[in-house]
C-alpha cells in the first residue's frame, strides 16, 4: 500500500502532491462559482463581468482599427491621422486628440474641448448643422458686403444699401432697388418664398428624397445637384469639402464681426474696411474702444 501511494505520489519522476491539492482547489472554486450563478441573481452577479469583458473588446477593436491613411500627398494635410490639427506640433502631441476624431470627416482639427461629438449620432447631428449655418453665412457675408460695395463704388443699390437698412425699407413697405432696377417683390412675400424654396429643399436633404434623385449624400452635392461635374474626381472632392467648410466656418465669424460693428460704429462693414485703410492708426478697434475715433452708433 505504502508503495502504491509513493507511485500515484509520483509518476513519471514528477511529484503528484501539489497539483493534487491544486486541482482540488479549483475544483472547490468551480463549484462556488456554479453555485452563485444557480442563484436568481446571476444575472445580477454577471454584469460586472460582462461590462468589464465589453470594455476590454472595445478596447481591443479600437486599438486594431486601423485609419485610413491617404495616399494623396495633398489629402494627407487634411485627412488621416498625420493631418494639420488646431495648434502646432510641440503644444499638442497627437495622442492628446481624442480617439473619435480619426480626421476622417473634413475640417477635424482634432478639437472638440467639450467632448460634443462621443456619440457617432451626435459627431454626424452636429457636423450637418456646422456645414448648413457655414453656408448660410457664406451666402449672408456676400450679401452685406456686395451690395454696399456696388453702391460705394458708382452702382445705384437703392438709397441705403447697407445690410440693416435695406431690411428696414422691406419692413417699411418699400421697395429694394439694384443698379436702378426696382425688385417687384415685399417682405411677405420674400418670406414666403423663402420658407417655400429653402424649406423644400431642407425637406429633401434631410429625408434624401427629391425628384431629381435619393439615396444621395445628404451634406454634399452630387448626381443631379452636381451640374458642374466638381464631384466627380474624389480626390478633387475632398478637396473641395475642406475648403468650404473653412470657408464657411470663417463666413460664420465675419457675420459676428459684422454684427458687433454695426452696432459700435453705426456703419456698413464696406464703410469701416475704407476708413481703416484710410487712416489705419487712427481707425481701428483701439480708437473705437477709447472713443477717439469719430463715431456715432445709430442702431
Amino acid at each position: 500500500m505504502a508503495a502504491m501511494a509513493a507511485a500515484k505520489a509520483e509518476f513519471l519522476g514528477q511529484s503528484l502532491v501539489g497539483s493534487q491539492s491544486e486541482v482540488v482547489g479549483q475544483r472547490k472554486e468551480a463549484m462556488r462559482t456554479v453555485a452563485l450563478f444557480n442563484k436568481k441573481d446571476a444575472g445580477k452577479a454577471a454584469a460586472p463581468v460582462k461590462k468589464a469583458a465589453g470594455k476590454a473588446a472595445s478596447a481591443v477593436k479600437k486599438a486594431n482599427t486601423k485609419v485610413n491613411v491617404p495616399s494623396n500627398e495633398e489629402l494627407a494635410k487634411w485627412y488621416g491621422p498625420d493631418r494639420r490639427i488646431y495648434l502646432p506640433e510641440g503644444l499638442l502631441a497627437k495622442d492628446e486628440i481624442p480617439a473619435y476624431l480619426t480626421g476622417e470627416v473634413p475640417g477635424d482639427y482634432g478639437y472638440d474641448p467639450f467632448g460634443l461629438s462621443k456619440k457617432p449620432e451626435d459627431f454626424d447631428r452636429y457636423q450637418a448643422y456646422e456645414l448648413i449655418h457655414a453656408r448660410w453665412a457664406m451666402l449672408g457675408a456676400a450679401g452685406f458686403v456686395l451690395p454696399e460695395a456696388f453702391n460705394k463704388f458708382g452702382a445705384v443699390c437703392g438709397p441705403e444699401a447697407v445690410w440693416w437698412k435695406t431690411g428696414a425699407l422691406l419692413l417699411e413697405g418699400d421697395s429694394i432697388k439694384y443698379f436702378g432696377a426696382t425688385v417687384p417683390i415685399n417682405l411677405a412675400a420674400a418670406v414666403i418664398a423663402e420658407v417655400i424654396l429653402v424649406g423644400g429643399a431642407e425637406y429633401y436633404r434631410s429625408t434624401n428624397k427629391s425628384p431629381l434623385g435619393s439615396d444621395l449624400d445628404r451634406l454634399h452635392p452630387g448626381g443631379a445637384f452636381d451640374p458642374l461635374g466638381l464631384a466627380k474626381d474624389p480626390d478633387q472632392f475632398a478637396l473641395l469639402k475642406v475648403k468650404e467648410i473653412k470657408n464657411g466656418r470663417l463666413a460664420m465669424f465675419s457675420m459676428l464681426g459684422f454684427f458687433v460693428q454695426a452696432y459700435v460704429t453705426g456703419e456698413g462693414p464696406v464703410e469701416n474696411l475704407a476708413a481703416h485703410l484710410s487712416d489705419p492708426f487712427g481707425n481701428n478697434l483701439l480708437t473705437v474702444i477709447q472713443g477717439t475715433a469719430e463715431r456715432t452708433p445709430s442702431l
